[in-house]
């Protein structure tokens, strides 16, 4: 056995599983370095996958030829689309998953993945020969050389537990953290800094009384994850719903005196879009009651989550605290929750491959860039791995545009404004939310993924016979002309106006109540061609109506992203010595001279350059 590789993936969480398969796929030999085998993939917070955002990267991932999304469907036991009442901009897919499952389902994939090798160790030290990465020496004193090494530790660099007063070190409970790492790169002038995320006590199914609180059910729709997933293949669990009250608030009060984060025990900052439930009350103060949610942590365990009461607090205030909701009133719990603090480093330090401006040969991905989130973490590993491989064989660095992809603003975000909080992705953060759909993430990805030499044949294929039966319903609706006479009764039928004059069907799908599906009852020629699908039916539907319906809203939104896209032709990397351009801002001098940005669209997202300083730039580029 040789410790030699082109790659080394330092964690087994989310990042490092996509960062590993996708390099090994394009067919770098590589090395996961993971300190349990049998936590691979493990869902340290909430077993759930998706949701506002964050389910669009998934669908990504999975376009691009990642797992995440095959994963998911495999072990999903309940699925929802999030924000249906919405445009299709907004709709994002969310799936409850068996954690222990999604864990083996993980593994089961890694070990039969050609090129990977799997190393059960921990990685205390970053080995650096004539200023670029050579690869990592272990705990077993095993030293592991490789062109590339990429860092997905998650939370587990010097990571510190808190509940109440107690500190216990470690990455997760249980597990213990990683020390000796952070020290080993810094010392290279790499930033670092340290955050904090939490999670909710797990609660014994058993002890809760389920008919005091109202049930969630998922839905049983065609809609999943993966172009290329099955249907759903566990038993379908529901979630449940409650609220806390005035009497668990006055008990949680009691116990702030006693909270890490109000009493100086933790320092970091945490992430602002999942504040615990101390965080909650002291922010809200004028709420009497907050929403809760009882998610299945599998199909067949009596362990659930409890979702929207992350803590830190004292055990027994947590406890206490519970009992005062009526369906928790005789609780028993696995475990308490608690808070973590553990090391970043700084991604503006990075380019927008994730590779290190400071040591060539290391990337970065996942919490250790300031993230929090599987899904933010796994589209960070799989471009992170892409490039990696890239490098490796001589190829052109892949690049994603905020115009092209949910992971193209994540990682723009990163690396030209940095973090001062764990980032959370949303879809407020993109411009082009119309062009970023969860519905055509393979329109959008699968192809340059294929050109690179990630996604399968098999993948291409499958993309190209759907965007081929899309095209075709798309084509036939702007072509073909109805009359009054003969659809005036179905669309009476469907609740709408009838036509005074002809038009085409393209048209008449744009009103609220018509889709394609309905309209077809009414049109044989139509409903001749949709019975032509035998495969992804609905999917193939779907996406051809958000096409015909929102058309003017895509054509219009392109535009501006490609007037935004001769910005990010415009490359200025090097060309200006900006802590000498008077010309410019101070703030903008000092900003532009840290992040150095690749291109003029670059500059201007980067916080405290002006659209005055970006017209400086102009000037002296002569345009």
């Amino acid at each position: 056995m040789k410790f030699d590789y082109d790659v080394i993936v330092i964690g087994g969480g989310h990042a490092g599983c996509e960062a590993a398969a996708a390099s090994a796929n394009m067919g770098a030999q590589t090395c996961l370095v993971t300190m349990d085998m049998n936590k691979i993939g493990q869902m340290s917070c909430n077993p759930a996958v998706g949701g506002i955002a964050k389910g669009q990267i998934v669908r990504e991932i999975d376009a691009l030829g990642g797992y995440m999304g095959i994963v998911t469907d495999r072990t999903a036991i309940q699925f929802r689309m999030l924000n249906r009442s919405k445009g299709p901009a907004m709709w994002s897919p969310r799936a409850q998953c068996d954690r222990g499952k999604f864990i083996w389902a993980w593994r089961e994939i890694l070990e039969n993945t050609p090129n990977l090798h799997i190393w059960q160790d921990q990685v205390k030290e970053l080995l650096v020969e004539h200023g670029e990465v050579a690869g990592v020496k272990t705990y077993f004193d095993v030293t592991i050389r490789a062109r590339c090494v990429i860092l997905t530790t998650g939370t587990f660099l010097n990571g510190l537990m808190h509940i109440g007063h107690t500190q216990l070190p470690g990455g997760r409970v249980a597990e213990p953290a990683s020390y000796h790492l952070t020290e080993s790169i810094a010392r290279h002038g790499i930033n670092y800094g340290r955050m904090k995320t939490g999670t909710p006590v797990r609660i014994d199914g058993r002890s809760v009384h389920f008919e005091e609180m109202e049930i969630q059910e998922g839905e049983h729709d065609y809609h999943k994850f993966s172009f290329m997933g099955r249907d759903r293949q566990l038993k379908q669990l529901p979630c449940w719903t409650c609220f806390t009250n005035p009497e668990v608030h006055e008990v949680l009060r009691s116990g702030l005196p006693d909270s890490p984060l109000y009493n100086g025990q933790i320092q970091s900052i945490g992430p602002r879009y999942c504040p615990s439930i101390e965080t909650k009350l002291v922010t809200f103060p004028e709420r009497d009651q907050h929403q809760l949610f009882l998610e299945p942590e599998g199909e067949s365990t009596q362990e659930y989550y409890l979702n929207g009461f992350s803590s830190s607090l004292p055990l027994h205030i947590q406890i206490e605290a519970l009992k005062k909701i009526p369906a928790f009133r005789d609780l028993a719990i696995y475990r308490p929750g608690y808070a973590i603090e553990y090391d970043y480093f700084d991604p503006t330090q990075l380019y927008h491959t994730l590779e290190s401006k400071i040591l060539p040969g290391l990337f970065m991905a996942g919490q250790v860039n300031g993230t929090t989130g599987y899904e933010e973490a796994g589209g960070q590993g799989i471009v992170a791995g892409i490039n990696a491989a890239l490098k490796c064989s001589g190829g052109e660095p892949f690049v994603m545009h905020r115009d092209e992809s949910y992971i193209g603003v994540l990682i723009d975000d990163l690396v030209t404004k940095g973090v001062d909080e764990p980032y959370r992705m949303f879809t407020s953060r993109a411009e082009y939310r119309i062009l970023l759909r969860q519905d055509d993430a393979d329109a959008r990805l699968t192809e340059r993924s294929y050109q690179i030499g990630l996604a399968t044949r098999e993948r291409y294929d499958h993309w190209l016979s759907k965007k081929d039966a899309v095209e075709r319903i798309v084509s036939f609706c702007k072509e073909f002309s109805l009359k009054p006479a003969l659809i005036n009764s179905g669309l009476e039928a469907l609740g709408t106006t009838p036509l005074k004059y002809g038009c085409k069907l393209f048209e008449l799908i744009n009103r609220p109540q018509i889709t394609v599906k309905n309209i077809a009852e009414h049109i044989a020629p139509l409903k001749a061609l949709l019975d032509t699908l035998t495969d992804r039916r609905d999917e193939i539907i779907e996406a051809a109506e958000v096409l015909i319906k929102y058309h003017g809203y895509i054509a219009r939104e392109r535009i501006i992203a490609d007037k935004m896209q001769r910005l990010e032709s415009i490359k200025i990397k090097g060309r200006f010595d900006y802590k000498n351009m008077n010309s410019l801002s101070t703030e903008a001098r000092q900003k532009l001279e840290k992040i150095n940005p690749e291109t003029l669209a670059q500059a201007g997202r980067i916080p405290g350059v002006s659209p005055s300083d970006i017209n400086v730039l102009l000037v002296l580029l002569g345009r």
